[in-house]
């Protein structure tokens, strides 16, 4: 396990002051308006100085050292000093620093960190987490140990040159410019294949009665046990975690904290009684006051935010209540996401009039596009998962979706995954995040929308929103689907392409289509290929066929736009996916 690559693949089931995150009423914009040209666009506090958010992962530094210490040797401070000059390079203003998974993974002084214990070179330390890491045969146990007592002396290089890379990371910030936030999971269950063993977990993992008990409803949800995380309910659970947020507020030079729900959506036992969310309330403001006593102490705003799912009742059901604590100004920002494939139709203009004015409200980019596999022909190699940060025009029509409903900025996540992939021609293209957290800096350029879809591991049920493919059509039906797109400008020679994706075996005589009401058109060229190459995968799997419809840019609009598809034909069909492509208009062959 030399490479970050290995690592996540083994591990996976898988300075300038910040703005104070507040606005009045009178900031409010409709989304139409954000960014339009000539128009004057209210900016909220704190998206006036970080807009471009960058969340890296406890590993991030150290997935790939042939990246960021290519001199080889000791692991050091420079990788880190390294990463940071690319991401302000690249334009990103804000990097929020993840500080741990479900122990601490710096060398903490309050909690239990992730390597104490560890003598450099002992196998034993780690052969717990190995069925975590899917490894259950011996030849592949030990392959797994020996990759981690490479990867893990990594973070034993710094202790012996007594580097703390949490704080080396804020000095990394100030230097560049950045603004160095933190960000605490909630609730991390990398562990949960194995509570008492994994030397991920919290010791309070390992007691039964610490642990939710009805978070998964339905036996034939993707792992249930998944879902068994800490109950903050128990006193013990928040006291631990309030011990933890508290050490990097206090201890360390940062100046935003966001409390990711995300990894993992679990907090309280669901359907979570009045009692419940007024206990978890006031935990909430408890946090407050130690960001606001942080503040008062460096002179510098300390805005505190969620990292979420959308579907805010099903996080009130667990005990988290967003409205509450955002429209009485405990909290300052929000970022709204799904869990490791990215949102396309989140609805933030939905999530504004809930939570109101004053909250800056994040768009969350995560790296995988959606499971509709897609084929390099060039080497034989098929995936059942894009990478966004591999494309700009997935990013851009990314960003775009959620700027136009009216986002504040933007927050990737899972970026560097693209990295570890190892597969030739797939890169992340760090330098394609410059502006894009300013909608105005993405109209007249191509982009590429696609849906989320169903199925597959990386979905959290109830959490996320609910996606509109894969879909099937009897002879005359029609089913519409909704998507944020952002207008764009009628000098720039650009076209709309509607790709509707097909099961290659399915017979289409007649499939009509039509775009925000447009009259449906039949012409259309069957295609094998992607609307953009996304790194080096440029076509459909075998199993799937793309349907290509031009229509005018002009009948782009700002907000919600719909596509309908009809099945015309005489028999079933599957439609797997719809993508968009903004793109030059085509020449003539």
């Amino acid at each position: 396990m030399k490479t970050r690559r290995d690592f996540l693949r083994a591990t996976a089931i898988g300075a300038a002051a910040a703005g104070v995150p507040r606005a009045s009423s009178t900031t409010a914009s409709t989304p139409a308006a954000r960014g339009a040209p000539g128009a004057t666009e209210p900016v909220r506090a704190v998206d006036a100085r970080h807009r471009n958010l960058f969340n890296g992962d406890t590993c991030v530094f150290f997935y790939n050292p042939e990246m960021w210490q290519p001199e080889g040797g000791p692991f050091s401070a420079k990788a880190i000093h390294r990463y940071v000059d690319l991401l302000a390079d690249s334009g990103i203003d804000t990097f929020t620093i993840n500080a741990n998974a479900s122990r601490a993974w710096y060398p903490s002084k309050i909690i239990p960190s992730i390597l104490d214990g560890y003598k450099r070179g002992d196998r034993e330390f780690f052969r717990g987490h190995a069925i975590c890491a899917g490894a259950t045969e011996p030849a592949a146990v030990e392959k797994y140990l020996d990759g981690m007592i490479v990867f893990m002396n990594r973070y034993q290089d710094l202790l012996d040159a007594g580097v703390d890379w949490l704080a080396e990371t804020a000095r990394a910030c100030r230097r560049r410019g950045v603004a160095p936030w933190v960000s605490v999971r909630m609730n991390d269950m990398h562990g949960h294949l194995n509570y008492e063993g994994s030397f991920f977990n919290l010791p309070l993992l390992a007691r039964k009665e610490m642990r939710l008990q009805r978070s998964a409803y339905s036996p034939t949800q993707w792992l249930p046990d998944y879902r068994g995380g800490l109950n903050y309910e128990r006193p013990e659970v928040r006291a631990l975690m309030l011990a933890q947020i508290k050490e990097v507020v206090e201890d360390y030079d940062f100046e935003g904290l966001e409390l990711d729900w995300w990894r993992n959506p679990l907090c309280c036992e669901p359907n979570a009684t009045a009692e419940t969310i007024a206990l978890m309330n006031d935990w909430f403001r408890t946090v407050r006051a130690l960001t606001e006593r942080r503040a008062k102490a460096t002179g510098r705003p300390y805005p505190l935010g969620l990292r979420i799912p959308g579907r805010l009742e099903a996080l009130k059901s667990i005990g988290i209540d967003v409205v509450t604590l955002c429209r009485e100004g405990t909290i300052d920002f929000v970022v709204a996401s799904h869990f490791w494939r990215t949102a396309w139709d989140m609805p933030h203009d939905e999530l504004r009039r809930q939570l109101g004015d004053r909250v800056t409200i994040y768009g969350g980019i995560e790296d995988g596009v959606n499971i509709m596999a897609a084929s390099a022909p060039s080497r034989d190699l098929t995936r059942d998962m894009r990478f966004i940060s591999s494309s700009p025009e997935l990013m851009r029509g990314n960003a775009a979706g959620k700027l136009v409903l009216g986002a504040d900025g933007i927050e990737w996540y899972n970026f560097f995954c693209t990295d570890q992939a190892a597969i030739a021609g797939v890169i992340s293209d760090y330098a394609a995040m410059r502006g894009l957290g300013q909608l105005d800096q993405l109209r007249g350029q191509p982009k590429h929308y696609a849906f989320s879809d169903q199925g597959g591991r990386f979905v959290h049920i109830p959490f996320e929103n609910i996606p509109q493919v894969p879909v099937t059509l009897e002879r005359g039906w029609q089913r519409a689907f909704r998507l944020p797109m952002c207008a764009e400008p009628a000098d720039h020679a650009l076209e709309l392409v509607v790709q509707v994706i097909l099961r290659a075996g399915d017979v289409t005589a007649w499939l009509p289509v039509s775009f925000n009401g447009c009259w449906p058109r039949l012409e259309h060229t069957r295609s094998d290929k992607l609307l953009f190459p996304c790194g080096a995968f440029t076509h459909h799997a075998a199993a799937n066929d793309g349907c290509d419809f031009r229509f005018p840019i002009s009948l782009v609009r700002d907000g919600w736009n719909e596509i309908v598809v009809e099945n015309g034909g005489d028999r079933t069909i599957t439609v797997v996916g719809v993508e968009l492509a903004v793109r030059p208009v085509a020449k003539p062959v």
